[in-house]
């Protein structure tokens, strides 16, 4: 048993070393996860004899789950919600395009029987989300048009949708009726949907209005929902992906109490994840076998990533807006990775275990070559934004200081027009750095004057809400209520306060007269006691 302690620590140890090497290295750090996997494997150094897909199975598939809620409970949904429509096509019609064309030219091409290519073009249908942002985040590259926040949707969504056709093609391989699969599609989605809600609503009850959960394990009683709207889902037939990443999208953007410790917790717990899925992964595969499977995998990798990928990308994003150039990038950024290898293993369990080689190759292929070049393509066709930091599109982000930049504009007739700084009250702990004047700016002292006009840039200390507190960021389009009417003629609810707009760089303290424009991000203050 100690050998056993004592090697899960080595291994543990070396796939730290890896990713510090992913960088120096230029590749994606999962790749050197699945190396040492394949090191420790039948065919490596270790030659650990390990061949059990029934138990790997279950072990990614719970551990897919997590990454799938923290996929959900770590997205930004007011940085997101400007370009979910075009996430979620990508994600539901995106994968079922892609699965069919990939499907099609497995079943042309490549010879393969019509179920096969069905289930080669179902695993294989969805990108990977901790593929795509281990590269990004690493390398800091935030993409312009909010692609960065389309992809993190995208990836992080498509996995319900692949499950789904992967449960229909182990379907169709052993015969089922159409009957049972119309059920089959009906269950996943409607069930997925019901116990993700559910749990969610349940959660937040539990975290807003008891306090039968003790200070200190709130991430315990977190993780007892995750397993508990993975476990309802998986028994009554629904997609427990996606119950569990809809169950972390509500969650994560709700101020629940222990949020603070929850992420830094959960980004942890599902990087462990990660090492131990692509560790796996690798340890399961037999590389004697790849190079049986290697001109199949090429082929299909060259076909998705030249073909079925853009193709989908076009049809789909265009109309809805994209770019040549954005269409271009989310193409690119489509990598295959550990979700398509876990659906693999599904196939695998029921003897195709050929099945699962081409897609571990194909994975492997598509992150290394794809994910190498992420950062340069983006480089290339003009896609990066160095303006903005790529982890801001996260509920993990946090400002480096506790201080806060506030633009206060001072219209004619507001109560510091004439006054200097000293006879001003301004928000204790606050500090006035400097006052625009038309193109000019002022650094103020206490004999300075404020005049009609001027914005007087303030540096105030952040805050951090209480658990009975609610702050919402809202992004206001073009079709929003909200958009070109003023605060006065809202008539909001006495128990909501709009507390301040965010225009482009300027942060805005509104009073009944300020008009809210397109592109603003209204943040409103509720307490819900």
């Amino acid at each position: 048993m100690s050998i056993i302690i004592i090697m899960v620590a080595l291994i543990l140890f070396l796939c730290i070393l890896a990713e510090n090497f992913s960088g120096q290295f230029g590749l994606p750090a999962l790749i050197l996860f699945m190396g040492i996997g394949m090191i420790f494997g039948s065919d490596g150094i270790f030659r650990i004899q390990f061949d059990n897909y029934d138990m790997t199975d279950k072990i990614c598939g719970i551990a897919l789950g997590f990454i799938m809620f923290y996929g959900g409970f770590n997205t930004k949904w007011n940085v997101a919600k400007p370009v979910a429509l075009k996430a979620i096509t990508m994600s539901t019609l995106g994968v079922a395009v892609t699965a069919a064309l990939t499907g099609g030219f497995c079943y042309v091409a490549l010879g393969f029987t019509f179920a096969d290519s069905f289930l080669t073009g179902a695993v294989l249908s969805c990108t990977d989300a901790a593929s795509v942002f281990s590269v990004l985040r690493k390398k800091n590259v935030n993409l312009k048009d909010g692609t960065a926040s389309l992809l993190e949707v995208e990836s992080g969504s498509n996995d319900p949708m692949a499950y789904m056709l992967t449960i229909i093609g182990l379907a169709l391989k052993s015969g089922e009726s159409m009957g049972n699969l119309a059920y089959v599609v009906f269950a996943q989605v409607v069930f997925g949907v019901i116990i993700g809600i559910g749990m969610a609503v349940m959660g937040l009850w539990l975290y807003k209005k008891t306090d039968i959960i003790p200070q200190g394990l709130d991430t315990i009683f977190m993780i007892a929902l995750i397993l508990m709207a993975y476990g309802l889902a998986d028994i009554i037939g629904g997609n427990a992906f996606l119950s569990v990443y809809i169950m972390g999208i509500f969650l994560g953007n709700r101020n629940i109490k222990g949020k603070d410790v929850m992420i830094p917790f959960f980004d942890g717990i599902t990087g462990l994840a990660q090492i131990m899925i692509f560790f796996l992964l690798g340890l399961l595969a037999f590389p004697h076998k790849l190079p049986q499977v290697f001109v199949s995998s090429l082929l299909i990798t060259m076909f998705i990533t030249v073909v079925a990928r853009p193709v989908t990308v076009f049809i789909l994003l265009k109309p809805l807006g994209c770019s040549i150039r954005q269409c271009a990038m989310v193409s690119w950024a489509g990598l295959r990775g550990a979700s398509s290898i876990v659906f693999a293993i599904m196939a695998a369990v029921e003897g195709n275990d050929k099945l699962f080689h081409i897609v571990f190759m194909a994975a492997l292929l598509s992150v290394s070559i794809q994910g190498t070049f992420l950062p340069k393509i983006a480089y290339m066709i003009g896609m990066v934004d160095a303006d903005c930091d790529v982890r801001k599109t996260f509920n993990d982000y946090k400002e480096e200081s506790a201080i806060t930049m506030m633009r206060m504009y001072i219209p004619k007739g507001h109560n510091w027009e004439n006054k200097y700084i000293s006879q001003v009250s301004m928000p204790t702990g606050s500090l006035a750095l400097m006052i625009k004047r038309g193109e000019d700016t002022i650094m103020p002292r206490g004999d300075t004057l404020i005049v009609a006009e001027d914005s007087v840039i303030l540096s105030v200390p952040s805050f951090e809400p209480g658990e009975d507190d609610d702050l919402e960021e809202i992004f206001i389009d073009s079709k929003h209520k909200w958009c070109s009417r003023s605060i006065e003629e809202l008539k909001l609810p006495n128990d909501i306060l709009i507390a301040l707009i965010k225009r482009k760089d300027n942060n805005l303290i509104p009073d009944g007269r300020t008009v809210i424009m397109e592109n603003d991000i209204v943040v409103t203050y509720r307490n819900s006691v």
